[in-house]
């Protein structure tokens, strides 16, 4: 089933209505691949549930644009609504802002842009909001490396149609304190392990969490304790307790430094760590993002949080998020983009690739 294209609001909509659930895009992979064979101007390859387009006329530079087909389960949002009228019209549902706003901005120009002035290689790819090891980013670049080589990136997370450089990195690990259980009448003979995280938590929140510039761009830090765990029962004395934290940094240092911080803050306790992603600086000082922010306008921001640009950073190329919708939208139950971020992000695209 091949896509309406003729118009930006029936192409978006057709996309958040097909459900694409991480693990379930095959549906919308197939209607983007279908849609995009038809253009004499690309070059498609297949790959599990992500497609790849890209053009090949020879031009000094070449950028990816790329988004994720999958969202996070749908809850009661679908099939999509609009409010509004005219330059007013918000479109409603699951994957509205995370981000098939996005992706309809990439089929509509795919189709359209059959001599841009750089090449352009379009990505669509699958599970981005699961676990790193399903990422299918990750595969497409085990597997197809030549495909993901480009002078910069563009990654269409929602950002309410402004540029965001880089990203932060993100850690998260546990810490686990020992005591001795007993019963809580005769709790002498014991030793409380909720007591001594506290300890731990002091020292969280102890911490200096600072506001780095990288690049121009100046990103804020955040060290927090995020889960915790402990206890048997309520006539116990806990014999164990264990506090997850999730620690945010600026893209000025690297995962292993950044993890050498943690272990230096924490010294008297052993890290269990679960996850370690560097984040990505701006480069918006390369010659190909300086010409997108140009292209684009406005003020870029830093990214807060972590995305796949950070992927592309470690392919050796500057990588931006740009996207409609507002990133506070995303997952929401009442989860919404307007239809004007869709057209400024199609105006934007538009002149930088084709002035």
């Amino acid at each position: 089933m091949a896509l309406p294209t003729d118009n930006l609001l029936a192409l978006f909509r057709s996309i958040v209505d097909i459900e694409s659930v991480s693990h379930h895009e095959r549906e919308l992979a197939d209607a983007i691949e279908t849609t995009l064979r038809g253009c004499a101007h690309l070059e498609i390859i297949r790959d599990g549930d992500a497609v790849m387009a890209r053009t090949d006329l020879g031009r000094g530079e070449r950028v990816i644009i790329a988004g994720h087909l999958d969202t996070v389960p749908v809850d009661g949002n679908l099939p999509s609504t609009t409010t509004g009228t005219g330059d007013q019209i918000i479109v409603h549902g699951r994957g509205t802002c995370d981000m098939k706003g996005g992706i309809a901005v990439m089929v509509w120009l795919a189709q359209r842009l059959a001599a841009p002035n750089r090449d352009i290689t379009w990505v669509f790819y699958d599970c981005e909001e699961i676990e790193d090891t399903a990422n299918g980013l990750r595969r497409l670049a085990a597997g197809h490396p030549d495909w993901l080589e480009a002078d910069l990136a563009v990654l269409m997370e929602p950002t309410s149609a402004r540029i965001e450089g880089g990203c932060q990195g993100t850690t998260r690990f546990d810490i686990t304190t020992t005591g001795v259980a007993a019963h809580s009448a005769r709790s002498w003979l014991g030793h409380n392990a909720i007591h001594d995280i506290a300890d731990v938590l002091e020292r969280a929140r102890g911490f200096d969490a600072r506001q780095i510039e990288v690049d121009g761009l100046v990103y804020r830090e955040g060290l927090n304790a995020t889960l915790i765990s402990g206890g048997l029962a309520s006539n116990v004395v806990p014999p164990s307790c264990t506090v997850q934290i999730n620690y945010r940094f600026a893209p000025d240092k690297s995962g292993e430094q950044a993890l050498a911080l943690m272990t230096e803050l924490f010294e008297e306790w052993t890290l269990q760590l679960r996850d370690l992603s560097p984040g990505a600086r701006p480069g918006l000082d390369q010659p190909a993002a300086a010409a997108f922010v140009a292209a684009v306008g406005g003020e870029p921001r830093p990214k807060y949080g972590w995305t796949d640009v950070a992927r592309f950073a470690s392919l050796g190329m500057p990588a931006v998020n740009y996207g409609p919708g507002d990133a506070g939208k995303a997952h929401a139950i009442d989860e919404q983009c307007p239809l004007p971020d869709l057209d400024a992000c199609v105006d934007a695209l538009e002149r930088w690739l084709s002035s």
